[in-house]
């Protein structure tokens, strides 16, 4: 058995964490075993635990300085000889990863972007960017989850890249009207119109649109309602406005669940207004369920699997935004078509075992 170390912040609800774990509980782990390298505690440290995985805590750059972080890398590698592949998913903090790896001589290092921008404000950007210049000449694997986020990360190296399906187990987000109709219930949403959305509550996510976008769909039908699903840092904000545009019985903020394949099922549409995306995995999971999707056109194409989706540029206004979501026709999912998708984790679990089993 061979055993891989995964490099994260935390294993916390988030697209590429949800990802790793997906492809975790699929592979053959009498054959692979995952272990983390984190700096945050994480929802997941139990159920990875329990897999068999061990989780490494190093202070990250922003409690310790780079400086550091650099030298708790090194030290880490150097008395942890026993990992021979590495792979990265920090985006350009991967740079420092990459290198540490290399110094003490892991044979195969990957770097993996998940994004395509920077989040922060200026400094953050630069120190990012500067980390990001390490990722090329310390890594020898270059993977990816769409060419927008290669091209991001790896720059002229990005069509060298790998793009690696963000696999999903699709089969339990199939559309399951006993479930749709308990939810509904219980929420008190059975007689609405509900448009959904899944991300963390910041600037990305572009969640202070989505609610001017749904204050007009409101508009033109009464019966709306707005089911956010996830927390962070921007939702007091995002709450004030929605409370200064009336619409506090309008707007249900669910907060963080790991059973979104069932709340998706008591949404009627689903919308992502996003700045940038490395692909939002999200959408892949609401095609899979049956819900018409309206993403923004900074989302990669790679992420529509069906005919239920549209993208539609920011620069159109929110009433703009809501009348192609309201007259968007929904086509019934058909159950062969996802299975049979690339974005099926089965998929993604041999190639990457497969993968790593030939280093």
């Amino acid at each position: 058995m061979i055993r891989i170390l995964h490099c994260v912040v935390g294993m916390n609800y988030g697209g590429y964490e949800t990802f790793i774990m997906n492809v975790y509980r699929n592979i053959d782990r009498t054959k692979v075993q995952f272990d983390f390298l984190t700096s945050l505690p994480g929802v997941f440290d139990e159920e990875i635990e329990k897999m068999g995985g061990i989780v490494y805590r190093v202070p990250f750059i922003t409690k310790v300085g780079p400086f550091a972080y650099q030298k708790n890398l090194d030290t880490f590698f150097r008395l942890h000889p026993e990992y021979t592949i590495v792979h990265s998913h920090m985006d350009k903090f991967s740079g420092s990863v990459m290198k540490a790896a290399k110094k003490a001589g892991v044979k195969t290092r990957i770097a993996h972007s998940h994004n395509t921008q920077n989040e922060g404000g200026l400094v953050y950007q630069l120190v990012k960017n500067f980390y990001g210049r390490m990722v090329e000449p310390n890594c020898t694997h270059r993977f990816a989850c769409s060419q927008e986020a290669a091209d991001w990360m790896f720059g002229e190296k990005g069509r060298e890249a790998t793009v690696v399906y963000n696999g999903i187990e699709v089969e339990k987000y199939l559309p399951d009207d006993k479930k749709r109709k308990e939810l509904r219930q219980k929420m008190g949403i059975e007689n609405n119109f509900v448009v959904g959305h899944t991300g963390r509550f910041a600037h990305q996510k572009n969640h202070s649109f989505l609610v001017e976008v749904f204050c007009e769909i409101r508009d033109r039908r009464h019966d709306a309602k707005l089911l956010l699903i996830g927390t962070g840092d921007l939702q007091d904000e995002i709450k004030e406005k929605v409370k200064s545009l009336g619409l506090e019985n309008d707007v249900i903020f669910y907060g963080t669940t790991n059973k979104v394949n069932e709340v998706l099922q008591a949404m009627d549409c689903f919308v992502m207004p996003s700045h940038h995306e490395g692909l939002g995995i999200v959408l892949i999971e609401a095609q899979c369920a049956g819900l018409y999707c309206t993403a923004s056109t900074a989302v990669p194409a790679l992420a529509q699997i069906t005919d239920n989706m549209q993208f539609v540029s920011l620069e159109e206004t929110p009433a703009e935004w809501a009348e192609k979501i309201l007259s968007a026709q929904p086509q019934p999912v058909n159950r062969e078509d996802i299975l049979n998708c690339p974005y099926n984790v089965v998929k993604t679990a041999e190639f990457l075992q497969n993968f790593y089993l030939e280093r």
